[in-house]
């Protein structure tokens, strides 16, 4: 960390020094800042002072409240700033804006300008933030991962049913601390009374766990409300708050059960899965077993149990369901190791507490920046910019099929390179901080890339791994947030110029390829995958060829070279197969990757792929031939047809929708509907299309998996086989007789 001297810059990390708070909590008129020591963990308490930014004082008029008034310089619209004595003060006068204004904190053209998190707002006027000076393995991090029993005739466990109680709960941390709660051993109450004491007795900073949030937490609070046992989990003896959210990911968003802990934060694995393969888009499953396997965290002798046998090996066998809740944890803390260290650095840099900064979008995070150094410098805040839409980046493809060798070349950070090689800068930003910030960003991640590479610690390596990775993020997000409406200091017309910079840039690459004999096979915003002219038959000459692309450009845009391999297998825009010289294969698009599928079309698609890619599909017929005969005679097993789905509101709801035409019907709610059964909001149903039609509809055929007797096998047969053609068929145009690759 000294190498990089990161605590000197005040923009980046905020100006106060403090070092080693690990967490912040409100506590009355003051904000509790947890430090951490080598001798355990202490409070101090800050004085608070809430904010609330408004256009003019007169806005304030008639309110009842103790509050002052501070004028800020400058020329942005948010020119006062009105401090309270409570946080109960200032969402009073917040209530009071809204009303006199009319006009909610979230409106468009709002007079005022209203933080909704108390501890934001303290981090931002003092410039605290929390694990400064602090090593990530420093603080205190407990995986927790439970078990629980599912009533026969259900498939899926639910708080909600007397008998589907916690049966196994397991508790690891990065010191040697390990337990497993055993419900053979004690009761339910008993184990939920014993897991309050493991957290206050180890005292973590951070709670960790797979779902977290909408699984293990949840189903703790509601056994712990059916034994009226208390979770005083907090560090002040409090129990947790939970109230409902989102997670916005992209265009995903997940409604989970929020909970906040004082003096604690939670991470979910799962949300940083989601996080990562946004930009990887290599994950085939976002389970823990399949995360920890896919990088290569999953111990040789892990216990690996089906669901729907948990509840089987506790009753026979509960010795290795605890291994297996065990390694649950274990890999837990491993994968939370893996992709949390980002955020716990980018903590360090804005004023978010650990569990906010995970879930807080990237240009909200810069903004804060701003607003940060702004108000230090008492200077004015402007308004949202104005909204407005603008053409993006450049993405085409010029060759469909299997194509090779492939040479993958893009421009590191393209925009942001632009944004400092054209010297770019926001509208509204009178304080010029944009370019600098954006520069040190840049200079802190190459000489954090450097010593990544070069360290002789590997811990250190790490660090600095997750460290430039943080400050890659970051930069590339300064263009996107420019082109967001919502934020102060965003500029929709500046970024609008980036995008045409950034799609002649790209032309300009594939006009000097093409000259030069290359052949362009797709295109996507900032690289290009190209087959190098017949001149161009080693690595060597590969990346000759790409640095002196790059000598081509204007300076301070550089191009490198990202990948080379065998063969690609072009399928449609943003939907493509790599095959690397090692054999590995990468798949990239929903087209060619999708989860919504069975588990038998999946495989099938892979093998097409994989056989494309090797130069090798006249054996694609024979697979096909193959996987038809199998369904013919019963040879999959049914989890390989069927899909699982969660009921996502009450039957009753789902009823009344169907009836007033508000949505269609759907397998799993019917199957739902018509069992004897209970089921809620929440259970998974896991079915299969029976009949003998490959046309019936879906919903009036399905039945659940439960039901399934391999004795006497009822699937339609051809309603699968004939999914199986329509997937055979739209690969059909990238099979022989055409001239493949390799033929």
């Amino acid at each position: 960390m000294d190498e990089l001297h990161l605590g000197d810059n005040e923009i980046l990390f905020g100006a106060d020094k403090t070092e080693g708070i690990v967490a912040a909590e409100l506590a009355g008129r003051f904000i509790r800042l947890f430090i951490r020591r080598k001798n355990g963990v202490f409070f101090r308490d800050d004085p608070f002072h809430p904010f609330i930014l408004v256009e003019q004082p007169a806005l304030l008029a008639g309110f009842p409240g103790g509050h002052t008034i501070k004028s800020l310089t400058g020329s942005g619209e948010y020119k006062y700033m009105a401090e309270f004595g409570s946080w109960r003060d200032c969402m009073a006068a917040r209530d009071f804006l809204a009303k006199k204004s009319g006009k909610t904190p979230s409106s468009r053209d709002v007079p005022y300008l209203y933080l909704s998190d108390p501890v934001h707002q303290h981090l931002l006027k003092s410039g605290k933030t929390l694990f400064k000076g602090t090593d990530f393995t420093s603080i205190g991090r407990l995986a927790l991962d439970i078990e629980t029993y599912c009533a026969e005739g259900f498939e899926f466990s639910n708080p909600q049913r007397e008998e589907d109680r916690i049966i196994s709960i397991a508790v690891m941390d990065e010191n040697g601390y390990a337990e497993v709660l055993n419900g053979h051993d004690m009761t339910e109450a008993t184990m939920l009374e014993r897991l309050s004491e493991i957290i206050r007795e180890r005292d973590p900073d951070v709670i960790e766990g797979h779902n977290i949030f909408r699984f293990d937490l949840e189903y703790i609070r509601v056994r712990a409300e059916r034994h009226r046992v208390g979770l005083c989990w907090g560090r002040d003896g409090s129990e947790p708050r939970v109230h409902p959210s989102r997670f916005s990911i992209a265009e995903r968003t997940i409604d989970y059960p929020r909970w906040d802990i004082f003096g604690r934060h939670i991470i979910d694995t799962y949300f940083l899965l989601l996080i990562y393969d946004i930009s990887a888009r290599e994950m085939e499953s976002y389970g823990l077993k399949a995360a920890a396997r896919h990088f290569g965290l999953a111990a040789p002798d892990r216990v690996y149990i089906e669901g729907n046998q948990i509840s089987r090996r506790f009753d026979t066998d509960p010795d290795s369901l605890a291994r297996y809740n065990l390694d649950d944890v274990r890999e837990t803390l491993a994968l939370s190791r893996l992709l949390s260290h980002s955020y716990f650095l980018q903590t360090s840099m804005f004023p978010y507490s650990y569990q906010n900064c995970l879930i807080r979008g990237n240009a909200t995070k810069i903004n804060a920046l701003f607003l940060r150094e702004y108000l230090r410098q008492g200077v004015a805040i402007p308004k949202s910019g104005a909204g407005g839409s603008f053409e993006g980046g450049y993405t085409d493809v010029l060759e469909y099929g299997v194509v090779g060798p492939i040479v993958h070349c893009d421009v590191a950070s393209l925009y942001p390179s632009i944004l400092i090689s054209y010297q770019l800068t926001p509208a509204h930003d009178s304080l010029s901080l944009f370019l600098p910030l954006l520069k040190e960003l840049r200079e802190f991640r190459l000489t954090a890339k450097r010593l990544a590479r070069t360290g002789a610690d590997p811990f250190r390596r790490d660090y600095y791994q997750a460290l430039q990775q943080a400050f890659k993020v970051l930069i590339n997000s300064f263009y996107g947030y420019l082109g967001s409406p919502l934020h102060n200091f965003s500029d929709v017309a500046l970024a609008a110029e980036v995008t045409r910079l950034g799609r002649e840039t790209i032309k300009t690459m594939l006009a000097w390829l093409l000259e030069r004999g290359a052949q362009p096979v797709e295109v996507d915003t900032d690289g290009i995958y190209f087959i190098p002219p017949s001149v161009v038959a080693t690595a060597e000459k590969e990346e000759l060829l790409v640095r002196e692309l790059s000598q081509s450009l204007p300076g301070g845009i550089e191009v490198e070279l990202d990948g080379r391999y065998r063969a690609m297998f072009s399928y449609k825009i943003k939907n493509y197969a790599l095959l690397g010289y090692d054999g590995k294969m990468t798949v990239k698009g929903s087209g060619l990757r999708s989860r919504g599928i069975e588990k038998y079309l999946r495989a099938f698609m892979e093998e097409i792929i994989r056989l494309l890619l090797a130069g090798e599909g006249a054996k694609v017929e024979a697979v096909y031939r193959d996987y038809t005969q199998k369904l013919r005679d019963h040879e999959f097993g049914i989890s390989w047809l069927a899909k699982s789905e969660t009921l996502g509101e009450s039957l009753a709801v789902y009823r009344e929708k169907v009836r007033a035409g508000k949505r269609n019907p759907a397998a799993a709610y019917e199957i739902a509907t018509k069992s004897p059964r209970e089921f809620r909001a929440g259970d998974q149903i896991s079915y299969y299309i029976s009949g003998r039609r490959k046309g019936v509809t879906a919903y009036e055929n399905c039945r659940p998996i439960a039901d399934y007797d391999p004795a006497h096998p009822d699937e339609n047969t051809d309603y699968y086989m004939d999914k199986l053609k329509q997937l055979h068929k739209k690969f059909a145009r990238f099979l022989p007789g055409e001239k493949l690759l390799f033929d």
